[in-house]
């Protein structure tokens, strides 16, 4: 689609702070209002827009950004918008290398497709209309994930910009991440010769412990879903004849789940389930603990009320910082739907013939989903009480994912990035989120090194109500990206 000038001979080393102030301008002259103007399109991903292709959101999204870089005369760019049919699109770049013997290529990730808008909005605020307030841009998908693209650019920019010689660089961009990637690997097959040997991926589409150091994702939760049923009439019935007589389709579906999960404390049973977690994410899991301290539990909107005159709080279920930020490693249930039950107005004294309810398991990055899956569908649907019927739809799951021993240069490299970006140093923290592109690369290109890093920091709530992108923190972890791609090999 577009390709520009080839570059000259580059020259310099990385001046961090001027780069530093190259990025920050480049931010506020023209970033902010392009990821406002992106905030603006509900480009849903397909899991929760079934219209997506018809309706357009999604390639407007696309099209969107793709001007932006196009307008930014990046040296050595080449462009496109891929199409597989069938699928949604994808923005492939390719930057071509400034540093002669450089053979390898760094890789950049992001996607732009968002979750649903969901409530709770504060009362000025909105899904799809950004306010820009107190360094943060509020709207979906500002920080998780449209930034991405905007500070891929703009690292490289801020290299070429001092003439530093980087190596080929590439460029990913999604739209489907949101519904678990289903896309991702089609289009992985189908650029393979254009990929080349990554030595680095950078993907900017994970969390921060807080907004004042680098944080790099260490490993990534798997996930599985499925929807169980528990059916025991062909229609509703009046429970003062049938209660005691016909057995409760909520009791039965209950007493299945405990075959699952401990209901005291959350506790999954299947021993398939867990894992044994590695010595070295124990220490980095405590030495985060020791720089967040009881922040790490106050991200969260805890219900608050008062009983008997007392104010109360929900209480976490890890008793310290360091079990929590351990939690990745350890496998989870959530119900994140139900079906089968009237709104508690409309209830009547009906026994009702079935009840439904989504689940949604978290893994532990070397659980596999699929057998994960099987295992679960087995444990549900065997030996039904009463003989209901009992029955556990899968709806697929994605493997974790745990980073590789880092290199040497890699080290150096993160540990300079985050003292010069951040005036700290780096700090280390497992995800629960599922980014199935990180398992898909690490078995494609064993010796990459794994850059995985983003901005959804204390409060951001990407998913939820008033997400928002910490603006002085992406501009940060901006130039941290371009101090690493510099130092790639």
């Amino acid at each position: 689609m577009h390709s520009s000038s080839t570059p000259s001979a580059p020259t310099a080393a990385l001046d961090a702070g001027l780069a530093a102030r190259f990025i920050d301008s480049l931010w506020d002259r023209h970033i902010v209002a392009e990821l406002s103007e992106y905030i603006r399109i509900p480009a849903k991903s397909p899991a929760f827009d079934a219209q997506w292709a018809a309706n357009g959101f999604i390639d407007a999204a696309v099209r969107h950004v793709t001007r932006w870089i196009e307008a930014q005369a990046v040296s050595g760019l080449r462009l496109d918008i891929v199409r597989l049919p069938g699928r949604t699109p994808l923005l492939f770049f390719e930057i071509a290398a400034t540093r002669a013997a450089s053979t390898q290529t760094v890789l950049m990730y992001g996607h732009l497709d968002k979750q649903p808008e969901s409530t709770g909005w504060r009362a000025d605020l909105g899904p799809w209309t950004p306010k820009y307030e107190n360094g943060r841009l509020y709207g979906r998908g500002s920080a998780d994930d449209g930034y991405a693209p905007y500070a891929a650019i703009a690292a490289v920019l801020a290299l070429q910009q001092q003439n530093v010689p980087h190596p080929r660089i590439v460029g990913l961009i999604e739209t489907s991440e949101e519904s678990g990637s289903p896309d991702l690997l089609p289009y992985l097959d189908a650029l393979r010769d254009r990929l080349g040997d990554v030595a680095l991926a950078v993907c900017l589409d994970s969390g921060a412990g807080d907004y004042e150091r680098l944080w790099l994702t260490t490993s990534l939760r798997g996930m599985a879903s499925g929807t169980l049923k528990v059916q025991v009439l062909e229609a509703g019935v009046h429970s003062g004849d049938a209660s005691g007589l016909v057995p409760s389709s909520f009791r039965v579906l209950r007493h299945v789940l405990d075959r699952l999960e401990d209901s005291a404390t959350g506790r999954l049973l299947p021993a398939e389930l867990h894992c044994r977690i590695p010595l070295e994410r124990v220490a980095q899991a405590e030495q985060s603990a020791a720089i967040l301290g009881d922040a790490l539990l106050q991200n969260y909107p805890w219900t608050r009320y008062e009983r008997d005159g007392q104010p109360q709080r929900v209480q976490p279920m890890s008793a310290s910082g360091a079990e929590a930020l351990l939690n990745p490693w350890r496998p989870s249930l959530s119900v994140i739907a139900a079906e089968g039950f009237p709104a508690p107005q409309d209830a009547g004294n009906v026994l009702r013939p079935y009840t439904a309810v989504r689940l949604s398991l978290r893994l532990p990055p070397p659980v596999d989903a699929t057998h994960a899956l099987q295992a679960v569908k087995h444990l549900l649907e065997r030996d039904a009480p009463y003989q209901a019927r009992v029955s556990f739809e899968c709806h697929g799951g994605a493997n974790g994912w745990n980073a590789p021993e880092a290199t040497p240069w890699y080290a150096r490299a993160i540990d300079a990035a985050s003292q010069q970006c951040f005036g700290a140093p780096c700090a280390y923290l497992g995800q629960g989120g599922s980014i199935p592109l990180m398992r898909q690369l690490q078995e494609r290109f064993t010796a990459a090194q794994m850059m995985i890093c983003g901005v959804l920091g204390p409060h951001s709530n990407a998913h939820g109500p008033n997400e928002f992108l910490h603006v002085p923190y992406a501009k940060r972890l901006t130039a941290a990206v371009a101090t690493v791609v510099a130092a790639a090999p």
